[in-house]
């Protein structure tokens, strides 16, 4: 006899106490609470929740390792919604195994992503990124779902209402545990509101606290998982009714794609693919009519089939999403063509192809219903082959097998090699600022060209440190030559503080004649004047240094009191208004930095609004 692998179902609920399951999921929500509260508290420096203009903390272990950092929060956030949905479901050994395989993918996408690329400079530690965190909440629970129903079947491919039942629960059990999160947290803010009413501020202090908002918010998701999990019937009926509503939303959106594809003809395809928005809206409306055509669909029993115009409506819809990726990849044909690759292309170009499976499945259950065999039965191995696929397409991007990244990379660099595209006009922007580690040394390879004109530009992009600070065509740095006006107005403004700069040197925003005023001021009393620069909101100083250039040295800011519009800065000058103040009281050393002394200087309180508040 040959050996076979177990693949035995989880013992059935009745035979799992609810109440382990209960303390089970408690406790998975309670680690994860206090694993994200760690994480924070080591990006943080050991302060949490801190304000944004804050100086940047002295990162702790983990958050000093970019990569470990990255693979332990994204681990830690999505493997446990794995362990809470199955609880019960699957045997512990099998619960087990599962958890740690779903922490090592989605913790793999996080490292993945810390490797290859740069975290901006705002950033306290390496977080990922929103493509990455959705395409883990998509594997997983797309993996998920074809996984629990095959364990329960104790088969290699489940029945496909097992997968329906699993997967439609599961998002409704999801929405609604979310919804409840929001409303805990919404009643303790009204809760806090009201003890303030009355001078109490524990309240409003602890779900400040970041030891408590974390493991709050984990614990009340899991009992909510537990609670919606144990009213089995109750997800159900609510699923029941979501589907009914939206399959008669089918009707029209196959309409409204009918209108569109019939109107193509007089309208032509130029204005299709003239932008880049043209192949999302189409995917859009693929994936919308793919999640309609499901909810008419449903499990598939025959006897719960739906009324006549959505038994008609499906296969037309079905046979509605050919057309729709064709154009799609038609559009992204195009684009790639005229511009070359692109991570966002590449994405988008893998969604299509998974859209194309969907059309080619849906168009043959299309074609079976109407030579009158099973309505719509070819979709349910559709829907099997395409989530498979959806699996392997994500695992290939956040590998080597098809990173994007290095995908573009190499398609750009080879456009500029075989003069697809010109020095001029080659996106160095591309490389400097969304390429990563990658683009980096790609950056620093073109530099060292022996196309001069290539060498020249990539330098001068190696030089930019924010990309607000190229031009709009984002290939070169913008130079302006400042248009300032003196003050007083028989006043010199020296020639070389009006040399052509760029951003985020203030003066290149100078470019109107009434844009700038510059008044020479001695502020240090050492004998040699500084340059006050006055704009509509805001003034900057600038000082030669030591080989007589002027530099920037910062810039002053006003005190905003009251709902009066900002006074402007240029006028205040004009009218005498900008005069040093000299401090009394210097800046204090701690710890090797200047700090200036925070005195009580507040906004004045009219008298009236001071009465107008005391109760």
């Amino acid at each position: 006899m040959t050996d076979t692998v177990d693949l035995s179902p989880s013992p059935p609920p009745a035979e799992t106490p609810r109440r382990a399951i209960g303390l089970f999921r408690l406790a998975v929500g309670l680690v994860q609470g206090a694993m994200v509260w760690w994480l924070i508290r080591s990006a943080s420096g050991g302060r949490a929740f801190m304000p944004a203009d804050a100086a940047p903390p002295t990162l702790a272990w983990p958050a000093s390792q970019p990569v470990l950092y990255a693979a332990l929060l994204l681990a830690t956030v999505m493997a446990p919604i794995v362990l809470l949905g199955a609880a019960g479901r699957m045997r512990w050994r099998w619960l087990a195994m599962w958890g740690l395989v779903a922490a090592g993918v989605v913790g793999g996408f996080g490292a993945w992503e810390a490797m290859n690329q740069i975290a901006p400079e705002w950033r306290r530690s390496f977080e990922p990124s929103f493509p990455t965190v959705m395409a883990s909440l998509a594997i997983l629970f797309v993996a998920h779902h074809l996984l629990l129903p095959a364990l329960q079947a104790r088969r290699w491919i489940a029945p496909y209402p097992a997968y329906f039942d699993t997967a439609w629960k599961a998002g409704v059990q999801l929405a609604l545990s979310a919804a409840f999160v929001g409303a805990f947290w919404l009643l303790l803010f009204l809760g806090a509101g009201l003890f303030r009413v009355i001078g109490v501020e524990a309240l409003s202090d602890l779900i400040g606290k970041d030891w408590f908002a974390a493991p709050a918010t984990t614990l009340s998701f899991a009992a909510a998982v537990h609670l919606t999990d144990v009213r089995d019937g109750l997800i159900r009926g609510v699923r029941t009714v979501a589907l009914m509503l939206l399959s008669w939303l089918l009707p029209v959106m196959t309409g409204l794609v009918a209108a569109f594809l019939m109107a193509l003809p007089f309208t032509g395809l130029d204005g299709l693919f003239s932008g880049p928005s043209a192949t999302a809206m189409m995917l859009a409306a693929a994936a919308a009519l793919i999640i309609l055509i499901n909810a008419a669909y449903q499990d598939g029993d025959p006897e719960d089939r739906p009324a006549r115009p959505l038994r008609w409506a499906a296969p037309a819809a079905a046979l509605l999403l050919t057309p729709l990726v064709a154009l799609a990849l038609w559009g992204l044909a195009l684009r790639i063509g005229q511009h070359g690759l692109t991570p966002e292309r590449i994405i988008a170009l893998s969604c299509a192809l998974v859209g194309a499976v969907y059309a080619g499945g849906y168009g043959w259950a299309a074609v079976a219903t109407l030579r009158r065999r099973a309505w719509m039965a070819p979709l349910e191995r559709t829907n099997v082959a395409a989530a498979v696929s959806v699996v392997l397409v994500i695992l290939a991007l956040f590998s080597p097998v098809a990173d994007p990244v290095r995908l573009s990379i190499n398609d750009q660099l080879d456009r500029l090699e075989r003069g697809a595209v010109s020095a001029d006009e080659f996106d160095y922007a591309f490389l400097r600022f969304d390429a990563g580690r990658a683009g980096q040394r790609a950056l620093g390879d073109l530099a060292r060209s022996d196309d001069a004109e290539v060498a020249r530009r990539a330098a001068d992009i190696q030089a930019v440190e924010e990309r607000y600070q190229l031009g709009v065509d984002q290939t070169s740095v913008q130079t302006v030559t400042p248009v300032i006006q003196p003050w007083p107005a028989d006043a010199v403004t020296p020639t070389d503080f009006l040399a052509p700069v760029a951003l985020p040197d203030p003066r290149a925003q100078c470019d109107t004649a009434d844009a700038c005023l510059a008044q020479a001021l001695d502020l240090d009393g050492d004998g040699a004047d500084e340059l006050v620069l006055a704009q509509v909101f805001s003034v900057h100083l600038f000082a030669r240094d030591a080989a007589g250039a002027w530099t920037y040295q910062g810039e002053y800011r006003r005190l905003s009191c009251g709902p009066e519009e900002a006074p402007d800065a240029r006028q205040l000058m004009r009218d005498g208004r900008l005069t040093p103040r000299p401090r009394r009281w210097p800046d204090l050393e701690i710890g090797g930095e200047a700090s200036p002394l925070v005195d009580d200087t507040t906004c004045p309180i009219a008298a009236e609004a001071q009465v107008a508040d005391t109760p």
